[in-house]
């Protein structure tokens, strides 16, 4: 990397848009040091535009996107990443791990969306749902967006990009779901690993979680790393006593 590079920045972007009546939230993150510009998961199908807006109020441009990883699978955690490679000015390099890549290329069904899934979510759409949007809809079930996974990642790996990116295995809400610590500014960028409900850390949501045993056994260890501040990509930022709050939601004991 360029000897001139300044020290990185972790922003949190906002990517909201209303989904059968009410208003759906995600927190994508971005981290940055003026040479590598790294953007974590990309948002649902179609917020592409949202996503660029959304970095153009931290002052950054999704030009400037050097590289992309993608914690899990989920579609609004894939959904955009064919549309930014697609409007991408050079290349950017995508990594996840090796158990999820299979589903972001499209080689596998996506392991939540499956025919009694999509049946489902077509039973629960309400009435008033315009039929161009239920089409839409059904078609992205079915057709979910797909993109190459140029790198695999593995767990313990430092990647040496942005002062140091610390990949973190945290199965449980998918098999190959991945956590990230930034070590320059100390903030762990969990995906869908926790949430922050009315302003306090929880775990995974149980119902689109496939293994929750798992999942807890993956928040104790995140609970080795030194960290000031958590982004969730359900619910967003947290600060203070995160390391305490992970012990306690593990049941692990241990010395602070």
């Amino acid at each position: 990397m360029s000897t001139n590079q300044t020290a990185a920045s972790v922003f949190m972007l906002d990517v909201s848009a209303v989904m059968m009546g009410s208003v759906n939230t995600v927190h994508p993150a971005v981290i940055t040091d003026g040479n590598d510009t790294l953007l974590i998961d990309t948002g649902y199908p179609g917020q592409y535009p949202l996503l660029r807006e959304a970095m153009k109020s931290h002052g950054l441009s999704i030009d400037s996107i050097t590289h992309i990883i993608i914690t899990h699978q989920d579609l609004d955690h894939i959904g955009s990443l064919p549309a930014i490679r697609q409007h991408a000015p050079r290349p950017v390099e995508v990594m996840s791990s090796q158990e999820e890549r299979p589903y972001i290329q499209g080689e596998k069904r996506l392991i939540k969306v499956t025919p009694e899934a999509i049946e489902r979510a077509k039973a629960s759409l309400p009435p008033e749902v315009p039929a161009e949007w239920r089409n839409a809809f059904i078609s992205t079930l079915e057709n979910p967006p797909r993109s190459p996974v140029d790198t695999i990642i593995h767990e313990g790996e430092e990647l040496p990009i942005c002062g140091g990116i610390v990949v973190i295995g945290t199965p449980g809400h998918t098999p190959g779901h991945i956590s990230l610590y930034h070590r320059p500014t100390r903030t762990l960028i969990a995906a869908d690993a926790l949430r922050v409900v009315d302003g306090e850390l929880h775990g995974p949501d149980a119902d689109t979680t496939v293994d929750m045993p798992l999942a807890m056994q993956s928040i104790a260890q995140l609970a080795a790393y030194d960290i000031s501040s958590v982004i969730c990509y359900h619910g967003g930022k947290l600060e203070g006593p995160v390391v305490q709050r992970l012990l306690e939601l593990s049941g692990t004991r241990r010395s602070l």
